[in-house]
């Protein structure tokens, strides 16, 4: 099984790492200090489970490594739309495309069933710009609960979880996710194969979708959100509102808002990815978030009052960012 990881970060590191360790053929395609000093260490996986290093051939030429069987998207959603000079050397007829990204994907409604089959959502999919360059049919969707952050060039720091739930669009336990999948499990990853990944989605959104914005546009840490009284009160409203567009659309995510918020107080003073971003000057990924699900709202004729005056308020913040 031959694989490329296309924006070898965080979690593309990690996992390409791990993949190498399992005995697969795994090309990670990054730039800058972080390629060199890969290139010339490897990757450094810090972990409580033990650290180790695993020297993957590293690259910022896609074309050098040729058609693979998978490629693992690593990148940011808000940069899809512009991948395919890093893509398409990597393609074959048969070529999956792993997406692990947070948010509404943009194969969302692809082979979906129902009154909305097929429909594109623009707010993720503006114009087919996505769709243009990775083909629908080419998606495996891919839901990540591992936490990790680069701490260094080439040092990966592997915080807690190790689970990347994939899954078909069509909701077919398919060969090339199993194949996948082994090759994870191997590698020491958790990797569950889900019949229908869209629940996955939605459980793991309902915090994306109100801590995200709301720690950017207060700079607070997980824990300060959950035990700030109002602001977990908007917070509540905001996780009820995305429920209710799920189950409008007829997923129903098996949790509560009760455990949504105590699992993510328990992280502690965790700073989630949305503010870490805008601490460092780099584009807001709030439109597959927070826009896209309001979208949503309006396609299933659900009220969401509260997710259009925070999407509002973080539209703001992020087209300052991207100024």
């Amino acid at each position: 099984m031959k694989v490329a990881v296309v924006g070898a970060g965080a979690i593309g590191a990690y996992v390409g790492a791990a993949l190498h360790r399992a005995g697969a053929d795994v090309h990670l395609v990054a730039r800058g200090p972080h390629l060199a000093a890969m290139r010339q260490h490897g990757v450094r996986v810090l972990s409580p489970r033990g650290d180790w290093t695993a020297q993957v051939p590293a690259t910022d030429r896609p074309a050098d490594i040729g058609p693979v069987d998978h490629v693992f998207l690593g990148l940011k959603a808000n940069s899809y739309a512009a991948c395919g000079p890093l893509v398409e050397p990597l393609l074959q007829d048969h070529t999956s495309v792993i997406a692990a990204q947070n948010g509404i994907p943009w194969w969302y409604f692809h082979r979906h069933g129902g009154p909305h089959d097929g429909q594109r959502v623009e707010s993720v999919d503006p114009g087919g710009s996505v769709s243009a360059v990775l083909e629908q049919r080419r998606a495996i969707g891919c839901v990540v609960y591992a936490a990790t952050e680069l701490e260094g060039p080439g040092v990966v720091r592997h915080l807690e979880g190790t689970r990347f739930s994939i899954g078909e669009p069509d909701r077919s336990v398919s060969k090339r996710c199993l194949e996948f999948s082994e090759a994870m499990q191997a590698g020491g990853l958790k990797c569950p194969v889900e019949p229908d990944l869209r629940k996955d989605i939605w459980i793991k959104l309902l915090g994306n979708i109100s801590f995200n914005p709301i720690s950017a546009l207060t700079r607070a840490t997980m824990v300060q959100m959950c035990r700030h009284r109002t602001t977990r009160q908007v917070i509540e409203l905001m996780m009820a509102e995305t429920l209710a567009v799920a189950e409008a659309l007829g997923c129903r995510p098996d949790i509560s808002i009760e455990r949504r918020i105590a699992g993510a107080e328990r992280v502690g003073d965790h700073r989630t990815s949305t503010l870490q971003d805008l601490e460092k000057g780099k584009p807001l990924e709030l439109d597959v978030l927070l826009a896209a699900v309001v979208e949503l709202a309006s396609i299933a004729d659900v009220p969401v009052p509260t997710l259009r005056t925070v999407d509002a308020i973080s539209d703001l913040l992020a087209r300052g960012t991207a100024a």
